[in-house]
């Protein structure tokens, strides 16, 4: 949430940052919001405090016996009291209205995040490796198809589109992929793994960012509970109970300090899991139909760190350099991209996005996206930090990124590797995982 204070004091400078998010107007909305709603408090603590010098009054009368200036200020109390009701119904409804409008409102970007309306704003930060030649190159659903371990249409007749079943060298090819990945951030950059919970409650979506904002983006289900008539052994799903399905392990690991203080000394807090992630893509309609590049579910190795607000900037740099040596290590040649202000994501203050090159399109794909979130999050989750000795405290700050999204380097290992016999070359340091194999598949 943000801080409607901060807002009032420098409502130019949340303007100007909103309006590079598409949210033109916002800051003056909020700030109109919160005057009618201090207003109706004002009124409704007038009332109240008007009632308390009457009641003395009234107890002055009634010792007088003059019953007519009681009857008099019984009916004034009653007035006020029906005024104060209203200024006290008016400010919670404005209350609610602003802390709805302040919860859906993007993140601030950093001062060094470039301005712009989407991704043909963003700027190339490096590069990295160079595209191998390869005669006429297949997409990753023919070379897929053609070794036998790809299936769309046995995960349609099961779940519909934007699903996919992977069988024999394929599937092992996947998981050799994550755990390679678990094991590199792990054992090389100093990541604690986590096994985290792939359901969780709407505050934690809340907390993130993806509440109340992109609902329509996540897949929701329901605890069941035990129903009113117990003899019928029936069970009813309780909108209240209502748990998600995580599109992210990023909820799941930031959230582990919701409602903490966190000792300084022991931040930076690193932690990684590799998880399924579940989206509904409610607004990728028509995009990437064909292939793995957009499931509802997938597997992805989540990097979250937890910072000191003087760490946050370095840590972002770290982690970008996370991402990059796993693409490094496969020889995936690559790019990094700062987001502009209109491309960037909705709790990221600034973000690096990572671009994979997939050789059947010619051209650079998102496989990665790092982000300093700064204490948005924390702000929403309520998690500080405290210096040894001292009783003040202040928000973390979060940060998180893909380290890597395993079906996409699954699709471009197979697009980048491919050879002219049909066989897809195995990437050295996936080797040990695959049982020695150097490569899978054959002449087709």
């Amino acid at each position: 949430m943000h801080d409607i204070k901060a807002i009032r004091e420098n409502p130019d400078h949340y303007e100007r940052a909103w309006a590079g998010k598409g949210q033109a107007g916002k800051a003056a909305q909020a700030v109109a919001l919160d005057s009618q709603m201090r207003a109706a408090l004002t009124a409704a603590e007038q009332a109240q405090a008007k009632r308390n010098e009457l009641s003395k009054l009234i107890g002055q009368a009634k010792a007088k016996k003059d019953e007519a200036e009681v009857e008099r200020l019984l009916a004034e109390v009653d007035t006020l009291k029906g005024q104060g009701s209203d200024a006290a119904e008016v400010q919670a409804s404005l209350a609610a209205e602003l802390r709805y409008l302040l919860a859906a409102l993007p993140n601030i970007p950093a001062s060094d995040v470039p301005v712009g309306a989407d991704e043909h704003d963003n700027v190339e930060v490096r590069r990295w490796g160079t595209p191998r030649t390869i005669n006429s190159p297949k997409d990753h659903v023919d070379i897929g198809e053609r070794l036998g371990g790809m299936d769309f249409e046995a995960a349609a007749r099961m779940s519909g589109a934007r699903f996919v079943v992977l069988k024999g060298e394929l599937a092992r090819l996947e998981r050799a992929i994550g755990q390679f990945m678990l094991d590199h951030q792990t054992q090389q950059n100093g990541y604690t793994e986590v096994s985290p919970p792939l359901l969780v409650r709407g505050h934690a979506m809340f907390g993130t960012g993806q509440l109340p904002k992109f609902e329509d983006d996540l897949f929701k289900t329901a605890e069941r509970v035990a129903a009113l008539d117990s003899e019928s052994r029936d069970f009813l799903l309780s909108g209240e109970a209502a748990l998600y399905l995580i599109p992210t392990a990023e909820v799941s690991l930031t959230n582990i300090v919701r409602e903490s203080i966190l000792a300084e000394e022991a931040l930076p807090l690193r932690l990684t899991a590799l998880t399924p992630s579940f989206r509904s893509e409610a607004g990728a309609s028509g995009r990437d139909t064909r292939g793995m590049i957009r499931q509802h579910q997938f597997y992805k190795v989540e990097l979250v760190s937890i910072t000191t607000p003087d760490q946050s900037d370095i840590e972002h740099d770290r982690m970008t350099a996370c991402a990059e040596g796993l693409l490094q290590a496969l020889e995936l040649p690559f790019r990094t991209v700062l987001l502009c202000t209109g491309d960037m994501g909705f709790g990221a203050r600034k973000t690096y996005d990572l671009e994979v090159w997939l050789p059947s399109q010619a051209t650079f794909r998102e496989i990665s996206s790092c982000s300093n979130c700064g204490d948005f999050q924390a702000r929403r989750m309520d998690a500080r930090t405290q210096r040894a000795g001292e009783k003040g405290t202040r928000f973390v700050h979060t940060l998180n990124g893909s380290g890597l999204a395993v079906g996409r380097t699954l699709v471009a290992v197979l697009e980048n590797y491919q050879q002219e016999d049909g066989s897809v070359a195995i990437p050295a340091v996936l080797q040990r995982y695959m049982g020695g194999a150097t490569s899978i598949g054959g002449k087709l």
